[in-house]
């Protein structure tokens, strides 16, 4: 993980993650402790991610794939503050957040302009996509895939064909469950890293 990186995620965070129980963490985020590194391993979207809470550092395993550096914050936060709470199923816009209306705009609007503009009307290359990146189809919008980021944090990417009148428009939908795990800016940095990792090139 580069410096920038590093440099977004508070030293609390890391020192937090020092103070808990491995096995219990293990156990309910389903994820690897290793003794002699000091280290906890977790798959998220398809990659593994190690995380060493006395280096303040984050790696991620596919050295090809360069994850944007919120996603880092939402990796450790996630960690942190997952609770065992069973998903719903139930799917919410980031307005549906408290406070959303308010926050999730100006620099914390979801970028899903990187997917309108990468795909525009073409429906095939947006689902080869997100079928790439392992998404289950859903049946809302024009074309709409569930991806199930970490156990417990599910997400849909919506997708709908412009026309004369109106250009083509992507969404992000979350479970209502995610307002048990997650702050208001973990899921913008979550949603950064979708938007970005669909829209692609």
């Amino acid at each position: 993980m580069d410096s920038n990186s590093t440099n977004i995620i508070d030293k609390s965070y890391f020192e937090s993650l020092t103070k808990l129980d491995p096995d219990d963490l293990c156990q309910k985020a389903l994820c690897r402790y290793d003794k002699e590194k000091k280290s906890y391993t977790i798959l998220v979207w398809g990659n593994e991610y190690t995380i060493f809470p006395q280096e303040l550092k984050i790696e991620c395993s596919d050295g090809k794939f360069n994850p944007h550096e919120l996603f880092y914050l939402f990796v450790i936060f996630y960690l942190l503050n997952l609770k065992d709470v069973k998903v719903k199923n139930e799917w919410i816009s980031e307005k549906d957040i408290p406070g959303g209306t308010t926050f999730f705009r100006g620099p914390h609007e979801i970028p899903t302009d990187l997917i309108s503009k990468r795909y525009k009307n073409d429906l095939k290359a947006f689902s080869e996509k997100c079928i790439e990146l392992g998404g289950i189809e859903l049946d809302f919008a024009d074309a709409a895939y569930r991806f199930d980021i970490v156990p417990h944090i599910p997400i849909a990417a919506l997708y709908w064909e412009g026309d004369d009148d109106f250009p083509p428009e992507a969404k992000i939908l979350y479970d209502r469950t995610i307002m048990d795990h997650l702050t208001s800016d973990i899921i913008f940095s979550l949603a950064v890293q979708v938007c970005a990792r669909i829209g692609e090139v």
